[in-house]
């Protein structure tokens, strides 16, 4: 029988990606139940969401059934409510090395975002991309 061969993920950890667009995270409404059902008020304030009626909230203080009623959800400080300039759970513990502070439980937008897969990205620091010739994976 054959084993499929697993492919590393390239990424380096710098944490580029996260300190250029962590600040537009935009959680799925399957991200924020998950959140509010493991209490994870920690994550939750860190998003403020519009209603229906134009109304904003602060996501903790949203209950699972009320998902169904927001129409967008955005990253924002909880104490002054501006935009924040980077991703509050990005942490740096190393010269050029950056983890997640939610890693288990991250947004499906960062777990899917992988320039190294698509040859895309905004800037031209991405060391994962440099090793990779700055070429997708995927040939056309």
């Amino acid at each position: 029988m054959d084993q499929e061969e697993i492919e590393e993920e390239p990424c380096e950890q710098c944490g580029l990606c996260c300190r250029i667009f962590g600040n537009n995270i935009t959680p799925t409404a399957e991200n924020l139940f998950q959140w509010i059902e493991r209490g994870r008020t920690d994550i939750l304030r860190y998003f403020s969401a519009c209603k229906e009626d134009g109304s904003w909230v602060n996501c903790a203080d949203l209950k699972s059934e009320e998902l169904g009623g927001l129409v967008v959800v955005e990253m924002r400080d909880p104490a002054t409510h501006d935009y924040l300039p980077v991703c509050p759970f990005l942490h740096r513990v190393g010269k050029r090395r950056y983890l997640c502070g939610i890693h288990d439980i991250k947004p499906a937008m960062c777990c899917t975002y992988r320039p190294w897969i698509w040859g895309e990205t905004n800037f031209n620091q991405c060391r994962a991309l440099a090793k990779l010739n700055r070429k997708s994976r995927w040939t056309v």
